[in-house]
């Protein structure tokens, strides 16, 4: 063995040691937002142990209950929110699985309210594509006294963000306000994540498109121009790649590292997107046993159905896009600047287009120019 080099192996700045020296940055700080993000950085790790032997301890498949979840959403979210609720620092936790958000018993409380997504792209978990973890934190007001509208804060109100990506490796990418983005992975060896991609900036312009293009049907026109020159460009540059791999933790992590742009437009199904960023959607159909009382007509019942299905459960957009920014790019909804909205109700759904910042200008520009012309 080489002593020598095991030795060195000590001198790395993991992920606790990289949050610890920042907050010796700040005089007041009492070490809360590091106790936090270590709990965090827990569930993180257990959730890779699981993906990584999903299929040998049979967490492969449905649930089995109502909701048609997925065995590892259905364990991700309850590893996450004990390891939230144990940090003792958080107060509201508002996740992608759960349809109302969770208030910390009162002994149990501290200042952050966190948003998150415990398994984005579960329905990839059997086939073994990339999934990951999304997460927010807020900071409320008062945590003696808190209710829903702490959560109804707009992206740029963000404290942190972060997401964990399980593939080929176990990588955490997070950043605070203000703060560079960092990117951690782990060691199995140490059960650690190292710093591996120090002070992440998006490239200006990349050669890479990521968008579900079984939906062109439905696009407005601003995208569907911004694809066609994408596809087709008329000043001599060369065509952008497609790349989707239809997990949003494994297509912004690859946009965050070579550029480009990720979008979930809106479409004539859709019109105010499929990714929720920080509505509940229940669906009941009730229906008499006699066929004159049925109380709508099969028209009204099969777009009911469409917009049911094509809804995701996600809280996404707000931790993404803020990531995004704070590596110099991009993040708009086709109206506004993404981190600009002010969420009405938990999961509230919008379109989103992020990525490197001239890409995302010339989207901006379309619907600059559609808006011109109306």
């Amino acid at each position: 063995m080489n002593h020598k080099a095991e030795a060195h192996r000590t001198d790395l700045m993991t992920i606790t040691r990289h949050v610890l020296n920042e907050q010796t940055k700040h005089a007041e700080s009492r070490g809360d937002f590091s106790i936090l993000l270590s709990h965090i950085v827990l569930g993180c790790k257990f959730v890779c142990s699981s993906v990584n032997k999903a299929g040998l301890a049979h967490l492969i498949g449905l649930a089995g209950d109502t909701n048609s979840r997925r065995k590892l959403d259905v364990l991700s979210n309850e590893v996450f929110i004990k390891a939230l609720v144990s940090s003792g620092r958080t107060c509201i936790l508002v996740s992608e699985e759960d349809e109302e958000a969770t208030f910390v018993d009162p002994s149990l409380r501290g200042k952050y309210c966190v948003v998150f997504d415990p398994l984005d792209g579960s329905s990839n978990i059997d086939c073994g594509v990339s999934i990951g973890t999304i997460f927010g934190i807020y900071v409320v007001k008062d945590k003696d006294n808190i209710s829903l509208e702490d959560v109804l804060q707009p992206g740029k109100d963000m404290l942190a963000a972060g997401y964990c990506m399980y593939g080929s490796s176990c990588n955490v990418t997070c950043t605070q306000h203000r703060e560079c983005v960092n990117g951690f992975t782990l060691d199995p060896s140490l059960g650690e994540f190292i710093l591996t991609h120090p002070d992440i900036k998006i490239p200006k312009r990349g050669k890479v498109y990521s968008v579900n293009e079984g939906n062109a049907k439905n696009w407005d026109g601003p995208t569907a121009k911004f694809v066609e020159k994408c596809k087709y460009p008329q000043d001599g540059s060369p065509p952008k790649s497609l790349r989707y791999i239809g997990s949003m933790v494994a297509d912004v992590h690859r946009t965050l590292l070579y550029g480009g742009i990720f979008m979930y437009p809106a479409d004539k199904k859709s019109p105010n997107g499929k990714l929720r960023y920080a509505e509940s959607t229940i669906f009941h159909i009730s229906v008499s046993s006699h066929q004159e009382c049925v109380q709508f007509s099969i028209k009204s019942l099969l777009l009911k159905l469409v917009e049911f299905l094509c809804k995701q459960r996600s809280v996404r957009v707000f931790p993404m896009s803020f990531l995004i920014e704070q590596a110099g790019g991009q993040a708009f909804t086709g109206k506004q600047r993404a981190l600009d909205l002010v969420p009405t109700k938990i999961h509230q759904r919008s379109p989103i287009f992020l990525g490197s910042y001239d890409d995302v200008e010339e989207i901006k520009a379309f619907y600059a120019a559609e808006d011109g012309q109306a």
